[in-house]
């Protein structure tokens, strides 16, 4: 994230946790999630299941983030209609 800071441009990343942390914009399932279906997964094979029986996951819930503060140091106005889908606005 520094090296793309450095040169100004606009970067969209996969987690929204990254927005959070000075990152443009992120689309994806927040990690937190991601570490609840890992979880779920190791305590199934420490009960004894074995790893071909346990199903295939994956992340249903995106989140939208954008960072408004990132956006002003770069020199980008955001249009209204795009704010309104996102699902957290950081400013």
């Amino acid at each position: 994230m520094d090296r793309v800071a450095e040169l100004r441009m606009p970067s969209m990343y996969q987690w929204p946790e990254l927005a959070e942390e000075g990152g443009f914009v992120a689309y994806g399932p927040r990690l937190s999630h991601l570490e609840d279906l890992v979880a779920r997964l190791a305590a199934k094979l420490f009960k004894g299941t074995q790893p071909a029986d346990l199903p295939i996951e994956q992340p249903t819930k995106f989140d939208l983030a954008i960072n408004l503060k990132t956006a002003k140091a770069l020199g980008l106005k955001i249009p209204e209609s795009f704010l309104i889908r996102a699902d957290e606005v950081i400013e």
